[in-house]
């Protein structure tokens, strides 16, 4: 494959465009992930490739860096085909390639079952250079000639392994056997069964076989604890969540480092002692930060990952997921910060409901399930200051020297209770608010008992499902435990489900729109009792 190197720069250890660079900042990627490593540089060299890698590896990436660059976008025609198991991983994959693409104006179209394929056509005719498509609805448009690959350089077979256990190997042979012979070509496969390797051998050029295994994974022996919250309300959970713990020293990671500027100044703003760490300081300030943080001058570290490499901090306390970082190696390098020399420590992560499936891929990945609880309450932030104050003043009153105050109170005992007198100078010292109840977030009246929350779902009798069924697969999927699964209703098309009131909102994120019995379902709260 032939790339346009000038006007390179560093992504990591890979030269890549400055603009295909540009829009993977904008993205939030600092640094190519370890398929990335080792993918990137043998497509740049021409060679076919095999991958072993899951979800959440940023495999996509991997192979969509090489497309953009390959692509001549002043040619209307296909020129990359990509090849997925299933329509949401096209748009997924399309909506990637799209970004990755931004700024050399690369288009891209998904093609997939269930969408008009008229509309499809007319994209076609309009000129795209990445086709992204299911193998049924690219072998219907080839039939029909509206979908020509005699110019395409590049083919990539996304998730084989799942095209094969969904049937679909015989028409991806007819779609390759309708490409160039001279194409590159890659795969990419979390199991490489011996379908998948003959695939391989018979239609890929000695390939380069790379592994990235996550099942080894393993995490630190500390507490973690998840919080759901919204983007909008972000900040203020954090802030919360700050204001009711005991920390020390604390690192908060964001995925950006223009996230990193962001949360400092809103911290700093709310009176917090926070400062950044990120690519962009010089060496002179990363070690003025550094020197603050261990010193304890300031008590929040807001960094990104790529900063944070290296750093070897005693006593801290508390590391802080702001955002739910890209790759499951991140959780596991961020909350290693923590805990260190045998210390206890603790890790939280934010997580909000766009971010509920990379997060269970974590949770997958590293065989740990991550204790869910609510935000913490007002009330409960006021009974942490209370106990702060209770600190203070035990302090104080062992220290003595109150001579002078004492004074001050003998004026007043004779006409005060000395409890009141203790409490109105508490309250003319700290000027402690009045406590506001926060009040949650409520589904409304889904006709569930107290705490739960009865949702719809558009499965049922006619799939064969039982309710031990959906017990297993509301567990399986989503992490939860059976015994916050209440009463299960299940109806010709559709059954009811009852979820304790913490797990709601997880369940509708992780199963809405997924197949399940080879049927896609939607998922959400119901509206009263049927």
């Amino acid at each position: 494959m032939t790339i346009d190197l000038k006007d390179v720069v560093s992504f990591g250890n890979i030269e890549i465009n400055k603009r295909v660079a540009q829009a993977l900042t904008d993205m939030g990627f600092e640094e190519p992930t370890p398929i990335q490593q080792m993918a990137i540089p043998l497509l740049y060299d021409g060679r076919d490739v095999v991958g072993q890698a899951q979800t959440g590896t940023g495999k996509t990436a991997a192979f969509g860096i090489p497309i953009v660059e390959m692509v001549n976008n002043r040619y209307g025609g296909v020129q990359a085909l990509i090849i997925t198991p299933t329509r949401e991983l096209a748009i997924q994959v399309a909506e990637e390639i799209s970004k990755i693409g931004k700024y050399r104006r690369v288009r891209t179209l998904p093609i997939y079952g269930g969408q008009s394929i008229e509309r499809q056509i007319r994209g076609l005719k309009q000129g795209v250079q990445v086709v992204i498509g299911t193998p049924g609805r690219l072998l219907d448009h080839l039939n029909r000639g509206t979908l020509r690959l005699e110019n395409v350089k590049m083919v990539v077979l996304d998730e084989a392994d799942e095209m094969l256990d969904m049937g679909f190997i015989e028409d991806i042979e007819s779609i390759l056997q309708a490409t160039p012979a001279q194409r590159q070509t890659m795969l990419f496969s979390a199991t490489m069964p011996d379908e998948i390797k003959r695939l391989s051998r018979k239609y890929l050029q000695s390939p380069e076989f790379i592994t990235v295994s996550k099942q080894n994974l393993t995490v630190p022996q500390i507490e973690q604890i998840v919080y759901e919250t919204r983007e909008p309300k972000k900040l203020e959970s954090l802030c919360n969540i700050l204001d009711s713990s005991s920390i020390t020293l604390s690192i908060i990671f964001c995925r950006t480092k223009r996230g990193v500027d962001e949360l400092v100044a809103g911290l700093q703003a709310r009176g917090y002692q926070a400062a950044a760490l990120h690519g962009d300081l010089s060496q002179y300030q990363r070690n003025h930060v550094m020197r603050q943080f261990r010193t304890g001058q300031i008590d929040y570290l807001v960094a990104t990952d790529v900063a944070a490499r290296g750093l070897d901090i005693e006593n801290v306390s508390h590391v802080i997921n702001y955002d739910v970082p890209q790759d499951p190696e991140f959780y596991v390098h961020r909350i290693g910060r923590t805990g260190r020399a045998g210390k206890s420590g603790i890790a939280i992560t934010l997580v909000t409901p766009r971010e509920y499936k990379q997060l269970r891929l974590i949770e997958n990945l590293t065989k740990t399930r991550i204790r869910r609880e609510k935000l913490p309450s007002q009330a409960d932030i006021h009974e942490r200051k209370k106990e702060g104050i209770i600190d203070r003043l035990n302090y104080l009153l062992s220290e003595g020297k109150l001579a002078y105050y004492r004074n001050i109170v003998d004026s007043l005992v004779d006409e005060y209770d000395p409890i009141d007198i203790a409490a109105a100078a508490l309250k003319m010292s700290l000027a402690l608010d009045d406590a506001e109840d926060m009040t949650a977030e409520s589904f409304g009246n889904t006709g569930a008992r107290p705490g739960m929350v009865r949702l719809f779902m558009t499965i049922g009798r006619l799939d064969n499902i039982s309710r031990a069924d959906l017990v297993r697969i509301l567990a399986e999927e989503t992490g939860m435990p059976e015994s916050s699964v209440g009463n299960i209703n299940i109806y010709e098309k559709f059954s009811f489900v009852e979820v304790s009131e913490e797990w709601a909102n997880y369940v509708i994120s992780c199963l809405h729109r997924q197949t399940i019995r080879g049927r896609r379902i939607s998922i959400e709260p119901a509206r009263g009792r049927s």
